[in-house]
């Protein structure tokens, strides 16, 4: 049996169905978490409401938390139902279930918040079962739930579980020159990361994405990587043929 894998899929990546064939056949134990931002924000503005952002995280308002659970769970239902027809019984849960998510609130921005515990007997007596858990990134602390960015509750998901982590988006992985693919760092360690921000080389969007992989190393998991998510792309990763891999 191939080794357990966390994989991230992300809300932003366009025709993320096309991913589900292979992940429907990955022989091996899988945790899937996955985010919502294109369903978020078409659903914000259908309802007459700004989108608004602070360091590449949602500001979320009280009177937008139910929007964005309600946007969060529509997209994971679809996925576990494709995954499901596929052939992989798939589970559409998210932090609520079980209290699976415990979070701490970020208040400058509303209702967001990080993950500071993750009950992982849930998701393992599910893949005992057969089921594939498939999580939306929604915690919860005493007031209740808490929009979390979903790269960061899965690095802490492969963290507890002590799995590696795959970070699925719309680039090749982490590159030296951000319009040529060919320019992709096969391997990054903590280290190598911080001079590479320290040059300009690391910066944007892909900073949050880089942290959270190596969040995940430093809560438990042997490994994390970003690649981009395409057909082939979890067999590529595991070669190491294809995406960023990141080690301590």
């Amino acid at each position: 049996m191939s080794e357990p894998l966390l994989v991230k899929v992300g809300g932003s990546l366009r025709g993320a169905e096309t991913l589900l064939d292979e992940l429907a056949s990955y022989p091996g134990p899988l945790v899937l978490v996955h985010g919502g931002g294109p369903e978020i924000g078409a659903w914000l503005t259908r309802l007459g409401l700004e989108s608004r952002f602070e360091g590449g995280l949602r500001v979320t308002p009280p009177e937008h938390m139910e929007v964005v659970e309600m946007s969060l769970c529509l997209t994971g239902k679809r996925l576990a139902e494709g995954l499901s027809r596929r052939g992989r019984r798939t589970l559409s849960l998210s932090g609520r279930d079980a209290l699976c998510l415990r979070g701490r609130a970020l208040p400058h921005l509303g209702r967001v918040g990080e993950v500071v515990g993750v009950e992982v007997g849930l998701l393992l007596d599910l893949l005992e079962k057969g089921y594939t858990p498939l999580l939306a990134p929604i915690a919860l602390d005493e007031e209740g739930p808490l929009n979390v960015n979903a790269d960061t509750a899965a690095g802490a998901v492969a963290g507890a579980l002590g799995w590696p982590a795959l970070f699925l988006t719309d680039v090749p992985g982490v590159l030296r020159n951000p319009k040529d693919p060919t320019t992709r760092f096969p391997h990054l360690t903590p280290k190598e990361v911080e001079d590479l921000k320290a040059q300009g080389i690391l910066q944007g969007g892909m900073i949050p994405k880089v942290e959270a992989a190596l969040s995940a190393l430093r809560a438990g998991a042997p490994w994390a990587a970003i690649a981009q998510g395409e057909r082939g792309v979890v067999a590529g990763v595991l070669q190491g043929e294809r995406g960023t891999r990141f080690t301590l």
